[in-house]
């Protein structure tokens, strides 16, 4: 673990200009420099570099951020990679803390993993290549299979001699330890309650007398290499020699240490670089499918290898696209696939997209007999979306039986609830209600329904079985209970209402928050510094209000609890964050394009924010609380026009008092804000 001191070391050292410019041609231009953006197809210069600000952004594709973050997305790499790196390129000493005792064992038994493996890689493509038995048999199968030199290269492939001890007594001679090389497990105790359990590569075990013995013997070799380039683990193929044909059952790493299979994605390592520049991945399902179409030409392609999607897998994915193809065979099997991975990648809130090969055909053969060109165009051609897919393969199977179609409809509607994006639900809504021949407005409400469902099947999992939530949340005013967030009574679907102004808010603090809003005088005469953090912070807590935006809810929670560290800067702080999805969203807060605003006086001086800041702070925070009242409102008068309520006298008296008591509150923030409101009812 590197020491906030280096971290921050490497920071101050790393300049953006210089850093980008390893990568990109750059040229000036007014106070920043620009160029072509290295992560899209970019003909015209839309990669601007700020010096001042020491930080990067495209305009086209988005991507940008600090010198940690750009070489994270250039180069594919982890937080701490990244900044290792420009340790490395500042000659900066990384100094990491001691670890204990048994940290130290843990991480020396993942190292040991990853060294072994190593060997192993470099072992068996040495034997492929050099050994005449490798070229003769494994090597043979491999060009037999179409595949060039320069890809049997590239993806590392390798050859395990038949002879059962050969690789074992060959990493023994080299000096490995025999135990790196079985599936040992070791207990490590952790502290004085937990413990984890480290268990070796697996690539050989032992038989009862001792000996060892070679996992992959007499099977050609396919290594996984993770996103950093390290060898996780491998896959193996048998191979018949007598009939020179090839046998389905593959052999694969165990769990280990450094190794999860359901957690992996093979050639993913090889395609990460192509995945961005095409904002877009193909999901296959084998070794062979990835690599035929990487010597195609189509490199942004991974493999799933047979095993159920994972969120971990579809997560390494989402860090370089949303966009995913799933290419499976067209038979019975493949469709299976398709369905079982997409609905996760769905739910995960990717896009998602369906192509099935002509009969007899899968990925790799299809990619033997044609060009890059000519199976991206088969791509455009006949990839759909998957909810069209879906109700197309539902129908066919319903046919005209009412009750199957009944089903059908149940089933799509259960596969449309799980897509986050409303905008995306209300698409494919519209989509398959035309195809199903029903009413929109029908299938919006069995959506509507199952998404309830949902939720509360979630909050039923979550929430212990006596704590059940009050069925009338008090007011929103300043006399309401402080124990009830405010933001709790607004409804998930009215998140996007308050978006602008929760931007605003976010806005006022990355930029301006640890500065002084104003003094004060406390009850003892001491004057107090408040700073726009401060005010924020206590202006929400007095309604007991949560930001609705998740991100924006933890970003000023940070905020909050770091303000009195010394030196800090919100825009500092958050810029270099060490999560992508923050320092994102920082970076968009910031830039000049998105100013809150300028005001003009009659002698024509324009006052900037950051001399106004005690005015726009109040005047943010106002506005952000009359629009979750006015969202309460429109709920309470959509109440009012359910018949069960208009025939209810009791209720229906309750929620108008509960109106009145809302426009009250409403007409207090309007006169804050200088508002006219018309008090009619």
């Amino acid at each position: 673990m590197i020491d906030q001191a280096t971290i921050d070391k490497i920071i101050d050292a790393a300049q953006i200009v210089d850093v980008v410019s390893d990568f990109v041609t750059l040229r000036k231009r007014g106070v920043n420099y620009v160029g072509l953006c290295p992560f899209h197809d970019d003909r015209t210069p839309s990669f601007s570099v700020s010096p001042s600000r020491n930080i990067c952004k495209c305009f086209a594709c988005g991507k940008g951020g600090n010198p940690v973050h750009f070489i994270m997305e250039h180069e594919q790499v982890t937080y701490v990679e990244a900044l290792k790196y420009l340790a490395k390129k500042y000659n900066i000493e990384v100094k990491e803390r001691e670890l204990s005792k048994e940290e130290r064992q843990a991480q020396n038994d993942r190292e040991s993993a990853f060294i072994i493996n190593q060997f192993a890689r470099d072992y068996y493509h040495d034997i492929l290549l050099n050994n005449p038995e490798g070229r003769s048999v494994g090597l043979a199968y491999f060009r037999s299979r179409g595949f060039r030199d320069d890809i049997i290269e590239k993806f590392q492939l390798g050859y395990a001699l038949p002879k059962r001890d050969a690789f074992p007594k060959a990493a023994v001679a080299k000096g490995y330890n025999e135990k790196f090389l079985t599936s040992y497990e070791t207990k490590v105790k952790i502290n004085d309650h937990d413990e984890m359990v480290i268990k070796g590569a697996g690539i050989c075990y032992k038989r009862e007398d001792g000996q060892l013995v070679d996992r992959y013997a007499g099977r050609v070799i396919f290594p996984w290499i993770s996103l950093s380039g390290k060898v996780i683990g491998f896959g193996a193929r048998v191979l018949d020699s007598r009939t020179k044909g090839v046998s389905q059952k593959y052999v694969n790493s165990l769990d280990s240490e450094i190794y999860h299979k359901e957690r992996e994605l093979y050639g993913i390592f090889q395609a990460k670089k192509a995945i961005v520049k095409e904002d877009c991945v193909y999901m296959v399902e084998g070794y062979t499918d990835v690599i035929s179409m990487h010597q195609c030409g189509l490199e942004n392609v991974v493999a799933n290898s047979g095993t159920a999607l994972g969120k971990y897998q579809i997560s390494m994915l989402h860090r370089f696209t949303n966009n995913i193809v799933l290419l499976y065979d067209g038979d019975e099997a493949g469709i299976h696939a398709t369905i079982r991975s997409a609905e996760m990648l769905l739910q995960e809130g990717m896009t998602v997209k369906v192509c099935l090969l002509p009969d007899g055909d899968d990925p790799d053969s299809f990619a033997r007999k044609h060009t890059a060109q000519e199976y991206r165009q088969f791509i455009t051609d006949n990839a759909t979306d998957y909810i069209r897919f879906k109700t197309n393969l539902l129908l066919r199977q319903a046919g005209d039986d009412p009750l199957k179609r009944g089903e059908a409809i149940r089933d799509l509607t259960k596969t449309i609830a799980v897509i986050p994006e409303a905008i995306m639900r209300d698409i494919f809504i519209k989509e398959a209600a035309d195809m199903l021949g029903i009413e929109e407005k029908r299938l919006v409400g069995y959506v509507a329904d199952q998404r309830q469902a949902n939720k509360k099947a979630e909050e039923k999992k979550n929430q212990p079985a006596e704590q059940t939530p009050p069925e009338n949340p008090p007011l929103p005013s300043e006399k309401a209970p402080k124990d009830i967030p405010l933001s709790s009574m607004v409804d998930a679907q009215r998140v996007t209402v308050l978006s602008k102004y929760e931007r605003l808010f976010m806005q006022l603090v990355v930029r301006y928050g640890e500065q002084t809003m104003c003094e004060l005088t406390d009850e003892e005469g001491q004057l107090v510094t408040v700073t726009v953090i401060d005010f924020l912070h206590n202006n929400l807590l007095q309604d007991s209000i949560e930001l609705s935006d998740p991100l924006y809810r933890e970003m000023f929670k940070q905020a909050v609890e770091h303000l009195h560290d010394t030196g800090f800067s919100a825009e500092r702080y958050f810029i270099n964050h060490p999560d992508a999805a923050i320092s994102s969203v920082a970076l968009n807060l910031i830039e000049n394009r998105y100013e809150l605003s300028k005001y003009h006086f009659k002698n024509q001086t324009i006052v900037t924010d950051d001399k106004r800041l005690e005015e726009l702070a109040v005047e943010i925070a106002t506005s952000y609380k009359y629009a979750i009242v006015n969202e309460l409102m429109k709920d309470v008068m959509r109440q009012l026009q359910d018949p069960v309520v208009a025939n209810d006298t009791v209720k229906c008296a309750q929620i108008i008092q509960r109106y009145t008591e809302l426009r009250e509150v409403q007409v207090d923030l309007a006169k804050r804000l200088g508002e006219r409101v018309v008090l009619t009812f």
